[in-house]
């Protein structure tokens, strides 16, 4: 229950003592539902005070997430059922209003591939920013500037959340980025987004900068470091706007990141390194989604495709 608020300690003390109490689970069973249930509420916390105020688009954004972790499809399915089963727990002890977490389904086992951008659309969402007909243009440079960093650097949200301004070395091309467990890697970082960065910080940050976030890049309005899901509803307001149809989250620019350097040839090792992914299987997804790139050309140029 580390790091967790005390409502959100208490949701999960009652549910665990539930479990022990009158479900007679075993050690490790109730183990994996404390662990599974910590990182669920941890990310919660972030953006809501209490459960009342989570919504199923949250515990979808969640399980994206956990996707994006490299986590298999058995493993994500048990994350949702102990979701389940919390909500329906509280819900039923009168502890939350509505049960949200029955409106999310379980993922089929088997292959997961990620939802990726054609560069067609990843160059309109990074249009949509600075477009004259943007109705939030007070934020647009920063905004830009976000999501010309996310493609270029396949970062997760959460670590993006996270970075300070002493961890970019722009005059080298590179940010320093801490991943799960505040492991450390070097992302290259493209002329676009350091340009974009670079315009965000003299013109925008600046004003919105306060001694409590001073070292954190990316803000809010009020000065404050943004949360993951001010992230995810940047990048679902200026998809809607670019008209990408499909389905996009954060997570979608670095699965765009990874397919795309890889259709331009690099090696998966390299990718792996830059995405931060602790085994090669994770980044190994992608390579399903580059056959699916070339099956399409082949299928669009091939006399006979």
């Amino acid at each position: 229950m580390q790091n967790l608020t005390p409502i959100y300690a208490r949701y999960l003390r009652e549910f665990l003592n539930y479990l022990r109490l009158e479900r007679n689970l075993s050690e490790n069973t109730k183990a994996s539902y404390a662990h599974d249930l910590t990182r669920y509420l941890l990310y919660v916390q972030d953006s809501h005070e209490n459960l009342d105020e989570v919504r199923a688009e949250d515990v979808r954004k969640f399980i994206t997430e956990l996707h994006d972790l490299g986590l298999e499809a058995s493993s994500i399915s048990r994350n949702i059922s102990a979701i389940r089963s919390l909500h329906k727990f509280l819900s039923a002890e009168k502890k939350i209003r509505k049960n949200v977490a029955e409106e999310v389904i379980l993922p089929k086992l088997g292959k997961y591939l990620p939802t990726v951008l054609n560069q067609q659309e990843v160059d309109k969402l990074l249009e949509m920013p600075l477009h004259p007909e943007n109705p939030k243009p007070k934020l647009a440079i920063r905004d830009k500037a976000i999501l010309e960093f996310l493609y270029a650097t396949g970062v997760r949200v959460s670590e993006l959340v996270e970075l300070k301004q002493q961890n970019l070395f722009f005059d080298s091309g590179f940010a320093r980025i801490f991943g799960k467990g505040a492991k450390e890697r070097l992302v290259p970082v493209g002329s676009s987004a350091i340009h974009a960065v670079e315009t965000y910080q003299k013109t925008i940050r600046i004003k919105l900068v306060n001694r409590a976030s001073a070292d954190f890049l990316f803000l809010n309005a009020r000065g404050k470091k943004l949360t993951r899901m001010s992230i995810y509803n940047i990048v679902q307001e200026y998809a809607q706007q670019a008209g990408i149809e499909k389905s996009i989250s954060p997570h979608t620019l670095r699965h765009s990141f990874a397919t795309h350097l890889l259709e331009g040839g690099a090696d998966l090792r390299s990718v792996q390194e830059m995405l931060g992914h602790s085994s090669i299987k994770a980044t190994q997804i992608y390579t399903h989604v580059d056959r699916a790139f070339i099956k399409e050309v082949h299928k669009s140029f091939h006399p006979r495709g």
